[in-house]
């Protein structure tokens, strides 16, 4: 009987996981986009290969790999209002938008310029769709599966990676382009046909559209949704001014959850994924594999899959907090190791012959407990914490911040690390995913299957 009741429930759920994957398509479309570099850079330096009228130098791969970030860090700045006054859906599929537009000057690009203008087009389309899906998704799902569907924003982006690094080396420049845009494509047609937030269509005093996205969300009648309804209304009556900028900093529960939100993003990009990413092929030209930086890359790729196939199934369960502790702890061991690696290398140790496996175990090490941790729930945290209210305005500075970081480590990380060594690069970052351990150990609270409204209760206390 007990077996049949968790089954009805789950049933019930079914298009909660629906409406969460359909949106986070658009995050898979991005992680193709963010994952282009790999396979096309080598394209871009190579006069057989490029489909440019010139190849490209290191200067110009910096800005390539870095200007989507920069892209991403402008467009919250109109995206959080987007949300608020056209809703969570259409604005979200109005990200898609920049996404198809910027494939297209890819695949037609005869210089690098017009390269460079697609991925800053592109990255319109990261940071409002990294603003907006974080937040719709936190509002669609119930309290004991909306860490689950928060994380999929990281199972979503690393099978995009994924996709481009099994596709990408076996393809030429313009195919890669337009497989690209196909993911693009199914986001836009499928999320069409998801239901709005019904926390926004009650903010619009838009009661009967809210009870039926209700409906479709719970898999309930009118009388089940009925008292979700009223309690979402009680806690948007509690908030009827306009938000401002100001609101943010009281009551301080909204500061909280800003400064908690900017912290957990701020690690995220200061455990130095991006440039661990961008490092890939000297970390394996240093490994005694015997494999092909193409295939090493897939298998990293697979990696990151697996590792973030694990956190929608036991977030929800063993809890946020514990998962962040776990990565953060295990990110730090990784770069340490790293670090130790690069610099017996630099010194050319010949204890380096005998651990020429370190630089790969430590990779998959970081990546298994990145994509646990800090790679999704940063997001899934950020869509649970802020007060309706301010969420728009919050979401937008969260998300800017976090691209703006990811920008500045992208264009100028490398410079600074040839000039330190690879060996303290990776100790900084670890440093700074020690750092990140004690932040959430003794800052975060635990938000496991607990309402927004008892969030919101916590971080006022």
């Amino acid at each position: 009987m007990t077996e049949q009741s968790n089954n009805n429930e789950t049933g019930k759920k079914i298009m909660q996981y629906v409406a969460a994957a359909s949106a986070n398509l658009g995050i898979l479309a991005l992680g193709m986009c963010l994952g282009w570099t790999s396979p096309t850079i080598p394209k871009l330096k190579d006069p057989d290969n490029t489909p440019l009228n010139d190849i490209i130098n290191d200067a110009q791969d910096s800005w390539i790999a870095s200007l989507i970030a920069l892209g991403a860090a402008i467009s919250p700045l109109y995206s959080g209002i987007a949300a608020a006054e056209i809703g969570r859906k259409w604005s979200i599929l109005a990200g898609g938008i920049p996404l198809l537009v910027g494939w297209i000057l890819i695949a037609t690009a005869k210089d690098v310029g017009q390269i460079y203008a697609a991925r800053v087009i592109i990255g319109l389309s990261v940071g409002q769709l990294f603003t907006v899906i974080p937040m719709y998704v936190g509002e669609i799902a119930e309290s004991d599966i909306r860490g689950a569907l928060g994380s999929f924003l990281q199972m979503f982006i690393v099978i995009g990676f994924l996709l481009t690094y099994v596709i990408g080396p076996y393809v030429s420049y313009l195919a890669l382009s337009i497989i690209s845009m196909v993911p693009g494509i199914l986001f836009m047609i499928i999320f069409f046909f998801m239901p709005e937030s019904p926390i926004y269509l009650l903010s619009k005093n838009q009661r009967q559209a809210a009870q039926t996205s209700l409906e479709r969300l719970r898999g309930k009648t009118a009388q089940g949704v009925q008292e979700e309804l009223d309690d979402i209304q009680k806690g948007l009556d509690q908030n009827t001014k306009k938000a401002s900028f100001s609101d943010l900093w009281t009551p301080w529960g909204n500061f909280k959850a800003l400064y908690l939100s900017c912290g957990l993003v701020l690690f995220q990009q200061f455990s130095g994924i991006n440039v661990v990413l961008f490092y890939l092929e000297p970390i394996f030209g240093s490994s005694d594999t015997g494999l092909s930086p193409e295939i090493s890359t897939i298998i990293i790729g697979v990696v990151q899959v697996l590792a973030s196939s694990v956190t929608p199934l036991v977030v929800d369960r063993v809890g946020r907090r514990i998962l962040l502790i776990i990565s953060s702890l295990g990110m730090t061991v990784a770069l340490a190791l790293l670090g130790l690696f690069f610099i017996l290398d630099a010194k050319e140790s010949s204890s380096v012959e005998s651990i020429t496996w370190l630089p790969i175990a430590s990779l998959v090490l970081f990546m298994c407990v990145y994509c646990i941790g800090f790679g999704p729930l940063p997001w899934a945290v950020m869509g649970e914490l802020f007060d309706p209210s301010v969420k728009s305005i919050a979401s937008t500075i969260a998300t800017t911040f976090c691209w703006l970081i990811s920008f500045i480590l992208t264009k100028f990380f490398g410079s600074v690390a040839d000039s330190l060594g690879m060996h303290y690069a990776f100790w900084i970052f670890g440093l700074f995913t020690l750092i990140a351990f004690f932040f959430v150990f003794f800052l975060l609270p635990e938000t496991k299957g607990k309402s927004l409204q008892e969030i919101q209760d916590i971080l006022n206390k």
